[in-house]
């Protein structure tokens, strides 16, 4: 699945490719990803002759910005979004398509129809599922080393299942929590309560410098994923642990394990990442 560096890229390229254009129609081919308003009717109603103003990003989730409406779309595992002419043949799996007065068409394709949409008025985004229900973002200043001790200390959870937790920061997903995890010396399967200040300082510190790393290089290409230009990521070129089991460890040289943490696939140096 996409996490914050993979949606980032997209939201920067459809910032490139969709500022500005008004849409004309929609056409919607899969009405269950349309998750608010349940009406389609109403979904392609709202939407025609809207302007696409701004493109942000909160947590895993891009926010389409217009005159007076905020279109909310995750893209799950394969969720991808690409620019058209009316004219190009549509293609196979394609379940959205936002027709705009130009005669370009934003082509929402997705193979496993895991993707989702929910429109609002303006300004209301954030008061309804799914945004309300998000924490802090790893580049805001509310992210700070007490804000993520304090939601460590109240959990029983292991550290892994709780950085996974959208509502304790957003963003993260699988590979980057190992990434995180690896550079800053913790075991996945540590209590999170048990980490001390300093530790908790290291992994604050950690999830950010990966995160922005990642994003500036267009997030890792993992399994299809690609950005809406069809680019792929380079930063799994830079992974430590994640995907690379048995290989050597880049720090000590040790073989990287893999073992099942919070329901996930883990990857972990046992030297670097001691358990205590």
């Amino acid at each position: 699945m996409p996490e914050l560096p993979e949606v980032e890229t997209v939201r920067k390229t459809l910032e490139l490719l969709v500022i500005g254009k008004k849409i004309k129609d929609v056409s919607v081919f899969w009405p269950k990803m349309i998750k608010h308003p349940e009406d389609t009717g109403e979904f392609i109603h709202a939407l025609r002759g809207q302007e696409i103003l701004e493109m942000k990003r909160r947590g895993k989730f891009l926010v389409f910005y217009m005159n007076e409406l905020s279109l909310v779309s995750h893209l799950r595992m394969e969720g991808k979004y690409g620019l058209y002419n009316e004219d190009d043949p549509v293609e196979k799996h394609t379940h959205v398509i936002f027709h705009f007065t130009d005669g370009t068409e934003l082509r929402y394709r997705d193979v496993r129809k895991f993707g989702t949409m929910h429109l609002f008025k303006k300004g209301e985004e954030l008061l309804h599922r799914p945004l309300i229900q998000l924490g802090a973002e790893p580049f805001d200043k509310e992210f700070t080393v007490g804000y993520l001790q304090q939601k460590l200390k109240k959990t029983e959870r292991i550290v892994k299942a709780a950085l996974l937790d959208q509502s304790v920061v957003v963003g993260l997903g699988n590979i980057y929590v190992d990434e995180a995890l690896f550079r800053a010396g913790v075991h996945p399967d540590r209590k999170a309560k048990s980490l001390t200040t300093e530790e908790a300082a290291e992994l604050h510190r950690t999830i950010i410098e990966t995160l922005q790393e990642a994003v500036e290089m267009g997030g890792s290409t993992i399994r299809s994923y690609v950005n809406s230009q069809g680019q792929m990521g380079m930063f799994q070129q830079n992974l430590f642990v994640y995907s690379r089991k048995d290989e050597d460890c880049r720090v000590c040289g040790t073989p990287i394990e893999k073992k099942v943490s919070a329901g996930r696939g883990t990857h972990y140096c046992p030297r670097c990442q001691k358990h205590p």
